[in-house]
């Protein structure tokens, strides 16, 4: 395919005059007089530098990347069908449909960027942390940093032992249980050669404690609504998750509260601190 770059151009353009800074999670400012958001804005959002984006609105410099194109999709909140639509103007094949879609929906995108004063996460169906709030990286850990097989937090649930430090003991052989039965589940829904599949068979070769619960071909466990924590500077904690399941990405939007008035709602309002903290380092 070619890339149409006066058609790339001019949807870029249209698509970020059409948003406003609080569609994106960003503060509107006092002497805002742009119509949208500026160019250093949907860079910032989109993880590349200003000057590359300009010039993709100027119709200049080479063809974007497929990866950068899978950016640009999500920095500017696009629908799937927008997806597709700018992947084609860029001279590339959408991505196919199905498993394996890291492109988080825009509707879950405006509510993600609203708990900003929560610990709250985007994972998919294996497991895989896509989004972080700042107080939710606070409660974890940024776990976005991952790459391979180790994005999955079954995966290094049962192959690097430090993931378990962040869990109450006494859930742990529960956790174990639940994480195999979850992947099962994926392996069934999506069917060998999946990316589940091949995460099954990994663990099979890598973890002994992983063949031994998967042989009970256990199904349908779900996560407890309490979660219990270690955290390393703040102790104990134990949070009620709520979830909300996006079924078109089969993404679950995950939100972690505490009970008003109790030990652990206390020790939350210090996440905001840790993390402020973290983030000057």
């Amino acid at each position: 395919m070619v890339i149409d770059r006066s058609g790339l151009a001019e949807f870029l353009r249209r698509r970020r005059e059409s948003l406003q800074p609080e569609d994106v999670g960003l503060p509107r400012g006092r002497r805002r007089r742009t119509s949208g958001l500026r160019r250093e804005e949907v860079a910032a959002l989109c993880h590349m530098s200003t000057d590359y984006y300009a010039r993709l609105e100027r119709e200049r410099g080479p063809q974007p990347s497929e990866q950068m194109i899978a950016s640009i999709a999500q920095g500017l909140h696009l629908s799937l069908d927008e997806r597709d639509h700018v992947f084609r103007l860029a001279g590339h094949n959408p991505p196919a449909p199905g498993e394996g879609s890291e492109h988080i929906s825009p509707g879950l995108l405006r509510i993600f960027d609203r708990l900003y004063d929560t610990p709250a996460e985007i994972v998919t169906e294996l497991g895989e942390t896509l989004r972080q709030t700042p107080l939710g990286v606070a409660l974890t850990g940024d776990l976005t940093v991952y790459r391979g097989p180790a994005r999955s937090l079954g995966y290094r649930w049962f192959t690097d032992p430090t993931t378990r430090q962040l869990y109450a003991p006494a859930e742990h052989p529960f956790l174990t249980r639940m994480f195999a039965s979850g992947l099962r589940g994926v392996v069934t829904l999506r069917g060998p050669g999946s990316r589940a599949a091949h995460l099954a068979d990994l663990l099979l070769t890598q973890s002994e404690e992983f063949r031994e619960v998967w042989k009970d071909h256990e199904i349908g466990i779900r996560p407890n609504e309490v979660k219990h924590f270690t955290h390393p500077e703040l102790g104990a904690l134990e949070l009620t998750c709520q979830t909300l399941l996006d079924p078109s990405q089969s993404h679950h939007l995950l939100v972690y509260t505490a009970n008003p008035g109790s030990n652990s709602h206390e020790k939350l309002q210090l996440l905001s601190v840790i993390g402020g903290t973290q983030a000057l380092r």
